[in-house]
């Protein structure tokens, strides 16, 4: 019998996908993503609501686990957020909104020093209408600056290490876009 079961025990460890994936609000998001080379570990994620509606799932991805919003903002090494769109409600102008008003929050109101490249994030990364289904990856490399791929195209690349920290500020600072989303993305 204990054969069996250690037979059992290394098929599904075997089979590819077995645990390679993570369900979130229904939807299933990768545990790694590659990116450059790294290998990126699921941190954790959720889901962003507004009046009750399920909006987006959002995932935090790390080479290395935290809690920590503060040492991730500030962290020079590679990460990346995932946002799965699971609403129709979500369109671009919605988003460009929402990056607005997440990045005044998370840079406590002084935007200028990064409001130029914000702009052409917004500009050359949510021009195009936006889909139930759409995946938006959010990539920082420490030397490249933060890409915006929309569904693995990427879109644009923003210099600096200050704008991620006030672009990741939108779900990580202290007025996030959603506290629940945040403990979440942080692993709680």
């Amino acid at each position: 019998m204990k054969k069996v079961l250690m037979l059992f025990a290394m098929i599904l460890l075997l089979i590819p996908g077995a645990s390679a994936q993570t369900k979130i609000g229904g939807i299933v998001m990768p545990n790694v993503m590659k990116v450059d080379g790294e290998y990126l570990k699921m941190n954790g994620g959720g889901v962003r609501e507004k009046y009750w509606i399920d909006l987006y799932i959002g995932v935090l991805y790390l080479k290395n686990e935290s809690s920590d919003a503060n040492y991730i903002m500030n962290a020079d090494e590679p990460m990346a957020i995932k946002m799965r769109i699971v609403s129709g409600m979500v369109s671009n102008s919605k988003l460009e909104e929402a990056v607005r008003e997440g990045m005044d929050k998370s840079t406590k109101g002084n935007i200028d020093p990064v409001k130029d490249r914000m702009e052409k994030l917004i500009k050359e990364g949510f021009g195009e209408d936006v889909a139930d289904g759409d995946v938006f990856d959010l990539i920082y490399m420490p030397g490249t600056g933060t890409t915006l791929q929309k569904n693995n195209k990427a879109l644009v690349t923003v210099p600096g290490l200050d704008f991620k920290k006030a672009l990741f500020g939108v779900w990580l600072c202290d007025e996030p876009a959603q506290e629940s989303l945040k403990k979440k993305m942080l692993g709680n």
